[in-house]
């Protein structure tokens, strides 16, 4: 018999699709919603457990969310697939789709490694509710600071161009392995991908609206690869027997992260990030304190 059910996959389905792109932390998420409720779920949804068939399903929300970011930016791949291709056959790197190429490859390798070397040890580690409530106030720390140094350097920008593709293409290469390096501290459960990326590209010049678009675009392929290396878990042992739960909660999974994108994309053109860093402080301090005196 099953330990995972279809309503707790379809939740937490939910959950994921939505705080893989809010600036919030998707495993900071997994792990403390779970102990919060406490019960059933609490022992079924365990992420640091290495027998929990909770793994395996995480894997098929991975792959459901970096589909919903291929949908929706599907002409951003396109071209950037294209780019790389006729970089590498004439040796250049010049046009609009090119550069995003290449800075989507310098922005995802040193997240990519390190994930390789570190992602078991920090989440048998680290992957327990206290931390990661800890590490959330952590985020929405970094949010708002990043949110308030940017403020003082305000002339440090992209210049416009006629798009925001045309204005990402013109980050340095350089500044693009900066910004997609800072992807590395979201191994740590309750530091968001999203969240850490984006500072560090507001951090560099870009605006709100550019460093979103940029940190969803540098997410879709370790996302991607994060879920497919580890596809091999639902055919074996962790995956026996909940082969309907891992649809059903993809399936919300995809359904929210295309939703969760098409809003962000629209709300980071004229807002910032200090609303979920407020969250991340509330609710990371709520937990602590529920976790701790319960």
């Amino acid at each position: 018999m099953s330990s995972l059910s279809y309503v707790e996959a379809v939740v937490v389905g939910l959950f994921q699709g939505v705080t893989e792109l809010f600036p919030v932390s998707s495993l900071g998420h997994s792990v403390l919603v779970p102990a919060l409720v406490g019960g059933r779920w609490a022992a079924d949804l365990n992420v640091s457990s290495p027998e929990s068939p909770y793994l395996a399903f995480i894997v098929g929300l991975h792959v459901a969310t970096a589909a919903a970011l291929l949908v929706f930016f599907w002409r951003d791949w396109v071209q950037i697939v294209v780019g790389f291709c006729t970089s590498l056959r004439h040796r250049r790197i010049e046009t609009t789709g090119e550069r995003l190429a290449w800075l989507t490859v310098v922005g995802t390798v040193p997240v990519g490694v390190c994930g390789l070397a570190l992602e078991h040890t920090f989440r048998t580690t680290l992957g327990k509710p206290v931390p990661a409530a800890a590490f959330l106030v952590l985020n929405g720390a970094l949010l708002y600071a990043g949110e308030r140094i940017r403020r003082r350097g305000d002339d440090d920008t992209v210049v416009a161009g006629s798009g925001v593709d045309e204005r990402l293409a013109r980050i340095p290469l350089r500044r693009g392995a900066y910004i997609g390096a800072a992807q590395t501290l979201a191994l740590l459960p309750g530091i968001s991908r999203s969240g850490v990326t984006m500072t560090a590209g507001l951090l560099r010049g870009l605006t709100h609206d550019e460093a979103a678009r940029f940190s969803f675009l540098l997410a879709t392929p370790v996302i991607l690869a994060a879920g497919v290396l580890k596809l091999p878990d639902l055919f074996g042992p962790l995956g026996s027997g909940i082969g309907g739960q891992v649809l059903a909660g993809s399936l919300a999974s995809f359904v929210s992260a295309y939703l969760a994108v098409k809003f962000l994309t629209k709300y980071f053109h004229t807002r910032t990030m200090t609303p979920f860093a407020i969250y991340c402080v509330v609710a990371g301090l709520g937990s602590l304190l529920w976790l701790t005196l319960r």
